[in-house]
């Protein structure tokens, strides 16, 4: 059974399925995005971006990672930090039919080049996103790298959420949220946190702090406003 097992992974592992779930994820926001409809909250705090005019740095939970898509309409350069494992690989492939790049990695875990890639796109002018708890989690807890990030490259944190009425929760680490068609979708624009070049370790708690409870209240007005079941934002806490 152990034998069959690791077959069948390393079959679905396989460049045919992978190209295969690329596809039907692709299809699959497009029809999302296409069939619902959006409103977006504090757009005022992202437009300047959306424009080209400044760089931010996007920070959302893992758990939203296959509804961002629908956040940047605009032609203006939007890169994502996404996992290299196989699976983060299928929505890297699916987000670049939106105009969205990817860089491969993780700002934590060995992640050093990828937190270089990033900082040198940012200071290009370039807005980023990042999951802050990601790749592995714990769940909804902002690790260091995105406060790296943004002492680093001096662009602010803007916490950000989409929220949509009618969706699947699956039953990994994350509760990865899936989206279905014909929905009410939200999206929700934080305060900007910014992290200080010198900061220490009292005000870097601090940022980390108003990072975590930022994003906890954009996700949950997301969900409210867009109808979200009861519960679905539920968020834990370290």
């Amino acid at each position: 059974m152990a034998d069959f097992r690791n077959k069948l992974k390393h079959w679905s592992r396989g460049p045919t399925v992978r190209r295969g779930l690329k596809a039907f994820a692709t299809a699959h926001i497009k029809l999302v995005k296409a069939s619902s409809r959006w409103q977006t909250v504090n757009e005022p705090v992202i437009a300047p971006a959306w424009r080209g005019e400044t760089a931010v740095i996007v920070a959302f939970w893992h758990e939203r990672l296959a509804l961002m898509p629908y956040c940047w309409p605009s032609t203006k350069p939007f890169h994502m930090l996404i996992s290299s494992h196989p699976d983060g690989q299928v929505i890297a492939g699916a987000v670049a039919a939106f105009g969205i790049t990817t860089v491969a990695g993780s700002t934590t875990r060995g992640g050093g080049e990828a937190l270089r890639q990033l900082i040198r796109r940012l200071k290009a002018g370039e807005s980023v996103g990042v999951t802050p708890d990601g790749p592995r989690g714990p769940r909804h807890q902002v690790q260091d790298g995105v406060l790296a990030l943004a002492r680093l490259s001096g662009a602010p944190i803007v916490p950000a959420a989409v929220g949509v009425s009618r969706h699947l929760r699956l039953k990994t680490w994350d509760r990865l949220i899936v989206s279905l068609p014909f929905s009410r979708g939200t999206m929700v624009w934080g305060n900007p946190v910014n992290v200080p070049k010198d900061v220490d370790d009292a005000q870097l708690a601090a940022t980390r702090a108003a990072v975590t409870a930022e994003l906890i209240r954009v996700s949950e007005l997301a969900d409210r406003l867009a109808g979200g079941h009861a519960g679905d934002s539920e968020h834990a806490r370290a």
